[in-house]
């Protein structure tokens, strides 16, 4: 033993010596070099052994077991089985003698390399590898060890990792499912024993706070008096032995119920005794005991009291997730559904609503979470399933959800239990409208419930009501484009809109008083406006004062989004209906607008500057963003004005625009500004009323923007504020004929608008960019950006409207894009001007090419393929950043536009066009690992060869009637294989989005123009792209597109499946590495070739004897991710062991 004894202490010595501080990270990796190298040879583990049983080193001990783990899971094939026998016999051994003092770690860690062993060699060479877990878990002295055993087992042999073939996965879980119910009623026993034995020893518990109080509530949800009488049982006290022994039962039934099915073998017993186990989780009593006596033993056994409950939910949340449920366990759902709902009435109980709440603050926050996620399945998955029964109180559980809801202790749980009312919500809409005639039954059956719901949401988002927990949200960290308060406050008022969506009426009388109280308050505090010397000033200053106004302002602020998320429920086939609640609203909403413009409250001096003043400012703001949401229902009331009085329309819309005009300045807030913007925008284009144009209002808004003099706004209302501008005058009015619409006047005032939009931008010229310029080029940039910025939106937003308006806009813009194209030229080295012109140029070609006519839209074209010469596209992509990037894309884009359209006036370009993608552009990027300007480019191709493949196929229609099937004509060959060798390169690469993209795009051309089963593709490239495929799927590369990619392989390989398996698979497995001739046989033989009889061969014409397919599509595939699993698995079987030995 003296060289095992040696190489231990060299071993502790190398260990120590590498986790010291001040080991350097070369001599680390030397270390660890030679003690990999100590790993790999031939009777490493021997020593190993010997370690284990020799060291109270831990990292020798956790190092040792790697070895193991090593052996088994990479090299066990090659492991004489005599060796093989020593190990299964010592390691448990081990493990039996030192599980009570050896670091829970590495006794977890024995126990997976035991497990391990299991996996390889279980039933066959290790046929009492299940007895042994069986009997640890009978023996109460080993009871702990053997469900930490059975755990593992269940993770390690019920889903293993792909380190097994498929074969012996299926194996090992028909061999576990065979073990299920043994297991199921040992795990019952043990909770059971625990259970009887310690409440027996509980003769005399301390009174209950919750005993006795079963109630009506709780006779409803539990029929079977004895159920109620079983959990009103006092909880027994257990010893931290039996707490650890049944924390281990539970964890282990929870893995179990994550992959077993739902069956008989989940008796009722075992489910009582689950929930008896899930009351610790709501059980304060013990909690309080434990922090009264003080010691941190007894806080200890109130977090492990509270742990049990947190693993019974577990459990019981496994299986609410099986959303397949047999007809006969139905009856055990139910029974679980009354036994939890007892204790989300024992959690809920009481009176005092600060006591729940301080009741659920005391409870474990993992319960609550647990407790959370039992109540959101049971909505989503299993409510309409239990609905039906009469013996389950679907109102009384509401009341229940509706207390648990608002007494949450932290504001994710009530989000979370938003997201379950929304659920419910949308599982009672969809059963309406599915069931119309029963509406009113079901409406009335959950009415008052809803009302509740909704009043209570909504004081929740008022600080009247709630002002301590909203002030603690946070408002100014964004997180998923959005604030803690405006997530909060978004997902509240989803749950009001759909309450409105079912109760129109209530929702509505609810709402609008709330609002119409915060609207006195802000109306009338015109009264408290005094001038002083430098403006108006809010005489509100005491602290009081100030801090109710605040609280009212957001209130009114939360109600005003609230109004406009419900515009959506007063139009359509309801709007006459409910015209006249709508139309108190909008008016509310336009006097509210014009109040706070003409008082002009967002420049007033308030006491509280950092306070007020945002508050005033978001009030305005949002008013006039909940009067936008109302401009479809003024576009319905514009259609059906002649029914309704026509001039209280005119009055709302000249109202509005009163409101929106003295906000459109330099001198507003931003906020403000864009606020009033986009309700400009609406106006235009939403309501389009013919009399828009002439009001004052919105002339002086026309006179401002063209006014050269006049400060230009901030870009983005600069465009917004253009773009209404020029909707009014380019979109059609509604419900007037063509010879009404004015075309003529209005054709000449959009021309004068765009005119002056463009002004200075038609001042340069071509040279401006040279050395005698007269501008600076900072500036120049400036005016391009400018215009430009403005023109493409005003192409963008008409871009689906009729020719008219389409027409009048190109005559508008003829003048710009002419000097835009002259200017090109000159910019081609100043990638972010180029990005600009690029941006306008495809907005143009999406919105108006058929405008701009065939000659100058060739012009643009080829201006476009002479100056991305190679040179400048390496330039752009190579040396300019995203910035050369994005001008490249831009301009694959406009290409891709071109080579989509119809009929033959771009066909010339094409040849040109393939050439600049496959001759200079793909050159420069195919080797490039980053993905910039590929997926552009592939898109290109796509577009090229999916809306020209009559370029590539002529077919005729002789030649299909004569040979069956069309055998098109070839031509252009050379540039077809090109691009199909393109798409073949990008799946060698990373790029996963690229990867999608085109496999994509693959299968589109086959769905759509047969690809596949061109000649030239199914003679020359089919197998090529397969084994491609089929390579990624042996790398892992790509694992996420498992799927996309077996059933491409599928659609590839079904074009001649005689091919595929007597040329290709063979092929395939002659050229795969690291499997021998056998392991290839096995493979190949595996993949099995099932006939199925079809009709094909017939439909061709031909009266084929062998008229059969191989395999439909979900065999096939499964067939090959077998074949792709095996191989992996065998490879791993034969990696070699390194000749020579190392020692320590």
């Amino acid at each position: 033993m003296a060289s095992e004894e040696a190489s231990l202490r060299a071993l502790e010595s190398l260990m120590t010596e590498f986790f010291h501080d001040c080991t350097t990270n070369e001599r680390k990796r030397e270390i660890e070099e030679l003690l990999n190298n100590f790993a790999q040879q031939i009777g490493a583990w021997r020593f190993c052994l010997y370690f284990l049983s020799s060291t109270r080193n831990d990292y020798v001990m956790m190092y040792s077991l790697t070895v193991f783990e090593n052996l088994i899971n990479k090299m066990w094939l090659g492991v004489p089985s005599q060796d093989k026998m020593e190990i299964r016999s010592c390691l448990p051994k081990l493990l039996l003698a030192h599980h009570k003092t050896l670091p829970y770690f590495i006794r977890n860690k024995l126990c997976k390399v035991i497990v391990d062993i299991g996996r390889q060699d279980w039933p066959m060479f290790y046929h009492d590898f299940f007895t042994n877990i069986l009997q640890l878990i009978q023996s109460p002295v080993t009871t702990p060890l053997g469900l930490i055993m059975l755990k593992t087992t269940s993770e390690e042999l019920a889903c293993p990792r792909e380190d097994l073939s498929v074969a012996r996965k299926e194996e090992l879980r028909k061999l576990l499912l065979d073990q299920v119910q043994t297991v199921l009623g040992l795990l019952t026993g043990i909770l059971e024993t625990v259970w009887d034995k310690h409440s027996v020893t509980a003769a005399t518990p301390p009174p209950s706070p919750t005993s006795g109080e079963s109630g009506d509530l709780l006779s409803n949800l539990l029929q079977s008096p004895s159920s109620a009488k079983l959990l009103n049982q006092p909880i027994p006290i257990l010893d931290v032995e039996s707490e650890y022994i049944c924390s281990l039962a539970l964890e282990c039934l929870a893995h179990l119920f994550s992959w077993i099915p739902l069956s008989a073998s989940i008796t009722p017993s075992l489910l009582t005794t689950i929930f008896h186990f899930a009351r610790f989780g709501c059980d304060i009593r013990a909690r309080k005991m434990a922090s009264v006596n003080g010691s941190s033993q007894n806080c200890v056994l109130g977090q492990e009291r509270g742990r049990l409950g947190v693993l019974a939910m577990s459990c019981i949340n496994e299986l609410m997730s099986k959303n397949c449920v047999p007809m006969e366990f139905e009856e055990y759902l139910l029974r679980m559904f009354q036994q939890t709902f007892y204790l989300l009435q024992k959690i809920t109980k009481d009176n005092n609503a600060h006591t729940v709440k301080s009741r659920l603050e005391e409870l474990d926050e993992s319960y609550i979470e647990k407790f959370t996620d039992f109540l959101r399945l049971f909505v989503s998955v299993h409510l309409r399933r239990i609905e039906s029964y009469s013996q389950f109180p679907v109102v009384e559980f509401l009341t229940l959800l509706f207390k648990y809801t608002f007494h949450q202790p932290t504001h994710e749980g009530y989000f979370s239990c938003l997201d379950i009312w929304t659920l419910f919500l949308d599982y009672l809409t969809s059963k309406i409208k599915s069931r119309l005639g029963d509406k009113e039954a079901v409406l009335n059956r959950y009415e008052d419930a809803l009302v509740l719901l909704l009043t209570e949401v909504l004081n929740r988002i008022q600080f009247r009501y709630n002002q301590a927990q909203l002030e603690e949200l946070d408002d100014e960290t964004l997180d998923d484009d959005q604030t803690e308060w405006q997530r909060y406050l978004r997902q509240s008022l989803e749950v009001v809109a759909k309450v409105m969506e079912l109760l129109p009426t209530h929702a509505f009388s609810t709402l609008f008083p709330v609002l119409q109280d915060n609207l006195e308050v802000y109306l009338g505090l015109q009264q408290f406006i005094v001038t002083s010397e430098s403006g108006h000033r809010l005489n509100i200053t005491a602290e009081n004062d100030c801090r109710r106004l605040h609280c009212s302002l957001r209130d009114l602020s939360s109600l005003l989004q609230a109004v406009g998320r419900l515009a959506e429920y007063f139009i359509g086939d309801v709007f006459a209906a409910r015209f006249s609640d709508a139309l108190t609203v909008v008016e509310r909403l336009v006097k509210v607008t014009l109040y706070g413009s003409q008082i002009k409250l967002y420049n007033i001096e308030t006491a509280v500057p950092s306070v007020l003043k945002p508050d005033l400012i978001d009030v305005h703001a949002q008013s006039l963003a909940a009067l936008q949401a109302y401009s479809h229902w003024l576009a319905q009331y514009c259609s059906e004005a002649p029914r309704h009085s026509t001039q209280q329309f005119v009055t709302l819309v000249s109202t509005a625009a009163d409101a929106i005009t003295p906000l459109i300045s330099t001198k507003v807030q931003d906020k403000l500004l864009l606020s009033a913007c986009h309700l400009l925008v609406s106006l235009a284009t939403t309501v389009r009323p013919v009399f828009l144009i002439s009001i004052p209002a919105v002339q002086k808004v026309f006179n401002r923007i063209t006014d050269a003099s006049a400060q230009r706004l901030v870009d983005k209302a600069q465009v917004l504020v253009c773009r209404a501008l020029s909707n009014i005058l380019l979109l059609p009015w509604p419900n007037l004929p063509e010879n009404e619409q004015q075309w003529p006047v209005r054709s000449i005032n959009h021309a004068s608008l765009i005119s002056a939009l463009s002004r200075d931008y038609r001042n340069l010229k071509p040279n401006a960019v040279s050395p005698q310029r007269k501008m600076p080029l900072d500036d120049t940039k400036m005016i391009i950006h400018q215009t430009l910025s403005v023109l493409e939106d005003i192409v963008e937003s008409i871009s689906g409207e009729s020719t008219k308006s389409r027409q009048i806009c190109y005559q508008s813009l003829q003048e710009s894009v002419q000097v835009s194209l002259a200017l090109f030229p000159a910019f081609i080295h100043q990638s972010d001007v180029t990005d600009e012109m690029l941006s306008f140029f495809l907005t143009l070609f999406r919105g108006l090419r058929v405008q701009m006519g065939v000659p100058f839209t060739e012009q643009i074209i080829q201006t476009f393929l002479n100056m991305f010469t190679r040179e400048q596209l390496a330039e752009s992509i190579l040396h300019e950043g995203s910035t050369g990037c994005r001008v490249v894309e831009k301009f694959l884009k406009i290409l891709q536009v071109v080579v989509q359209e119809p009929g033959q006036v771009f066909k010339p370009f094409l040849p040109s066009i393939i050439s600049l993608c496959m001759e200079q552009v793909y050159p420069i990027i195919a080797e490039r690992p980053s993905p910039d300007v590929k997926a552009e480019l592939f898109e290109l191709l796509f577009r090229s060869l999916h809306h020209n493949w009559r370029y590539f196929f002529k077919s005729t229609v002789l030649a299909s009637v004569q040979r069956g099937i069309a055998e098109e004509q070839m031509e252009n060959e050379p540039q077809f294989s090109a691009i199909m060798q393109a798409f073949g390169q990008s799946f060698l690469q990373p790029d996963i989005h690229l990867f999608k993209q085109n496999l994509f795009y693959l299968e589109t051309l086959n769905s759509k123009q047969k690809l596949y089963h061109k000649k030239i593709f199914r003679t020359t490239m089919l197998f090529q792209f397969v084994n491609v495929l089929l390579q990624v799927l042996v790398h892992k590369s790509h694992d996420l597109l498992q799927e996309e990619i077996g059933i491409a392989i599928y659609n590839m390989a079904s074009v001649d499946f005689d091919g595929f398996f007597a040329a290709f698979l063979p092929e395939f497995l002659t050229s795969c590495d690291g499997v021998d001739a056998n392991q290839k046989n096995v493979l190949g033989r595996n993949f099995k070739m099932d006939r199925v009889r079809t009709a094909r061969g017939w439909a061709a014409g031909r009266a084929s004897t062998r008229a059969c397919a191989y395999l439909d599509l979900p065999s096939f595939t499964q067939n090959v991710h077998r074949l792709v699993n095996d191989l992996r698995y065998y490879r791993l079987c034969n990696d070699s062991l390194p000749p020579g030995t190392v020692k320590l």
